[in-house]
C-alpha cells in the first residue's frame, strides 16, 4: 500500500508540471523505476542505501582512493620513466634525499634545499595567514552582526570575492601590484615613488598574504557569522542585567560559545593556507626567486615543471606534506576537544 501510494503521489506532482515537460519526466521516472525496482528485489528494500551510495564511492575511489595509493607508490620508486611498471624500486631513498640535511635551519645545507625553502616559507605563509584571516573575518563578522545601516549589502560584499576564481583574483591583483599598476598610480598621483611590489623581496610575501586573506575571508566570516547568531540573545540580556560591559559580553559570553566554530575556522584555513598553489603561482611564480615559492610549489616543479621531471622525489615531498597536516589538524582538535571539555 505504501508503494502504491508513493507512486499515486508521484504521478499527481507530474500532473502539475508544464505540459512540455511533463512527457520527459514521466519517461525518466519510468526509467529509473525500470531500474531500481528489480535491483531492489534482489538486495532486498534494506540494503538499497549501499546502491544509493555507490556511484559515490566508486568517484572517491577512481578520483581519491586510487591516485593516493599510486602516489605511494611512486614515492617508493625512482627514476624518470612515467609508466608505473617502467619505474625502479628505491624503497625510502625519496625520503632520505628530502631529509638529508647537515642543518635542518640551513636550507644551503641540504640536498634537496629547495624543499626546505619550501618548508620555511610555507610555514611563514600558514602563521602570518592563519593569523590574518582569522583576526579579520572575526572583526568583520561582528560587525556585521550587529544592527548597522546596509548590513545586507555589506555581508554580500564581504562575501562576494569568496565567488571568484582564485585565478581570476591573482590576475587582477598582478595588475593592481605591478609596476605602471593601480597601487603605483595612486602612489605617484599623492607624491610617492613606484614600487615593484612583487619583485621586492620585503613586499612579496606580504602582498601574497594580503591577497589571499581579501580573497578568503568573506568563507570564514559567514562561517562565524553563523555561530554568532547561534549565541541565544538571552544570554546577553542577562549579562547586562549583571552590569556587564561590551568587552565583558565578548570576553565571557561570545568567546566561550563562539569558540567551536572558531576551530572550525582554524582547521579549515589551516587546511586551504598549507595547499595554497595557484594564487600564489599566478601573482609571483613563488618568485622573487624562490621568496614565495611554498611546499607545494615545489612538488609541482619537481614533478612537473623542470626538464628532468622526479615524480618519486615529488611524490615522497607530497606524502610528506599530507602526514604534516594530518598531524596538524589533528592535533587541533584535540586541543579543540579539551578546551571544550574544560
Amino acid at each position: 500500500m505504501a508503494g502504491i501510494r508513493k507512486e499515486a503521489n508521484t504521478l499527481r506532482l507530474i500532473a502539475l508540471l508544464d505540459p512540455l515537460t511533463r512527457p520527459l519526466l514521466l519517461l525518466l521516472v519510468t526509467a529509473i523505476d525500470g531500474i531500481l525496482k528489480p535491483v531492489q528485489r534482489r538486495v532486498g528494500i534494506d540494503k538499497m542505501g549501499y546502491i544509493f551510495i555507490l556511484p559515490n564511492l566508486l568517484i572517491f575511489g577512481i578520483f581519491v582512493l586510487f591516485p593516493m595509493l599510486l602516489n605511494f607508490y611512486y614515492a617508493m620508486t625512482g627514476g624518470t620513466r612515467l609508466f608505473p611498471e617502467d619505474r625502479p624500486f628505491v624503497g625510502l631513498d625519496n625520503f632520505a634525499t628530502l631529509f638529508d640535511c647537515e642543518n635542518f635551519t640551513q636550507p644551503n645545507s641540504c640536498q634537496e634545499d629547495l624543499f626546505w625553502r619550501g618548508v620555511f616559507n610555507t610555514v611563514a605563509y600558514v602563521v602570518f595567514q592563519v593569523s590574518a584571516i582569522v583576526l579579520f573575518s572575526l572583526i568583520t563578522a561582528l560587525v556585521l552582526n550587529r544592527q548597522i545601516v546596509a548590513r545586507g549589502f555589506f555581508r554580500s560584499v564581504f562575501f562576494y570575492p569568496v565567488l571568484l576564481s582564485p585565478v581570476v583574483v591573482a590576475l587582477i591583483w598582478k595588475w593592481v601590484l605591478q609596476h605602471e599598476g593601480v597601487l603605483n598610480g595612486i602612489i605617484e598621483i599623492l607624491g610617492g615613488e613606484s614600487k615593484r611590489w612583487l619583485l621586492d623581496p620585503n613586499w612579496a610575501m606580504f602582498w601574497v598574504v594580503f591577497v589571499s586573506v581579501w580573497a578568503l575571508m568573506g568563507f570564514y566570516t559567514l562561517i562565524l557569522l553563523a555561530g554568532l547568531q547561534s549565541i541565544p540573545p538571552e544570554l546577553y540580556e542577562a549579562s547586562s542585567i549583571d552590569g556587564a560591559n561590551g568587552w565583558q559580553d565578548f570576553r565571557f559570553v561570545t568567546m566561550p560559545l563562539l569558540m567551536p566554530t572558531m576551530f572550525v575556522v582554524l582547521v579549515l584555513s589551516l587546511i586551504r593556507a598549507v595547499q595554497m598553489f595557484d594564487q600564489i603561482f599566478v601573482l609571483t611564480g613563488g618568485g622573487p626567486g624562490t621568496r614565495t615559492q611554498l611546499l607545494v610549489q615545489y612538488i609541482y616543479t619537481t614533478g612537473f615543471s623542470n626538464q628532468i621531471q622526479l615524480f618519486g622525489l615529488s611524490a615522497a615531498a607530497s606524502m610528506v606534506l599530507g602526514v604534516s597536516l594530518l598531524i596538524l589538524t589533528l592535533l587541533q582538535l584535540r586541543l579543540g576537544n579539551q578546551s571544550s571539555l574544560a
